[in-house]
């Protein structure tokens, strides 16, 4: 066992949408879970750490880039159950959202590979609908600043 799975409480993850114009940053999995799946940037949140500290960590670490603002896009709670029901996983991921400030977009940390991508773009990604649902989240939160 991991300690994550069957897990006494939920894991909190910590997610950062990144916008540079209309593209969004991507990243993909190196390492498990979900290895060699597209993604969005994030990770488990360190003890003492606040939300948008880990949320600009992860992005630093991961794809050694900076931002503006955050603010608040969507919380997920990704959910895995096994054949009895029992939550072998569960994350709850709060995602930020901001727009791109700086630095060269490239892998880190647990990251194989970037990608800025357009709209018309996503669909190529193979994205969980989670990941499309918080990316469409960010968007409108970004609008309403």
């Amino acid at each position: 066992m991991t300690g994550r799975e069957y897990p006494d409480r939920p894991w909190v993850g910590i997610g950062c949408i990144v916008f540079r114009g209309d593209q969004v940053l991507l990243v993909r999995r190196g390492k498990p879970p979900r290895i060699g799946t597209w993604s969005l940037p994030g990770g488990a949140q360190h003890v003492g750490e606040t939300t948008e500290e880990a949320a600009r960590r992860e992005l630093r670490e991961e794809a050694g880039i900076e931002v503006g603002r955050l603010t608040l896009a969507v919380v997920v709670d990704a959910i895995t159950r096994d054949d009895e029901g029992r939550a072998l996983y569960h994350y709850t991921i709060v995602d930020f959202a901001g727009e791109w400030s700086g630095g060269e977009a490239r892998a880190g940390d647990d990251v194989s590979e970037v990608a800025w991508a357009t709209p018309a773009q996503l669909d190529g990604y193979d994205l969980t609908p989670a990941a499309h649902h918080a990316i469409a989240a960010a968007r409108d939160a970004l609008a309403r600043l």
